[in-house]
């Protein structure tokens, strides 16, 4: 399992999250929200620090992470985040 964002991705990251170098974003498994996968979906917050990642990605100087704990969501695919300009919201797609 990899992790992987496209530029303008990282972009609204930056930008929306008000991310500075050295700092965390964790991908998490949640119950509910938007386009679940029999009731589950992807979250994230910021900040937490790794403690048993599963994937990892260094871009900018940011650390994006999932944890070992909720890489049975994921079945072995790869997380790519990118940005839709047409909702201008960042999106989630498992490959």
């Amino acid at each position: 399992m990899n992790i992987s964002l496209t530029q303008p991705a990282l972009h609204w990251f930056k930008r929306e999250m008000n991310l500075e170098k050295g700092q965390f974003v964790r991908f998490y498994v949640r119950f509910g929200g938007y386009a679940t996968n029999n009731g589950f979906s992807i979250g994230l917050t910021m900040n937490d620090t790794p403690i048993e990642p599963a994937a990892t990605l260094k871009a900018s100087e940011l650390t994006f992470f999932i944890e070992q704990k909720d890489a049975w969501f994921f079945d072995g695919k790869d997380l790519k985040v990118k940005y839709s300009r047409t909702k201008q919201e960042i999106e989630y797609v498992l490959i």
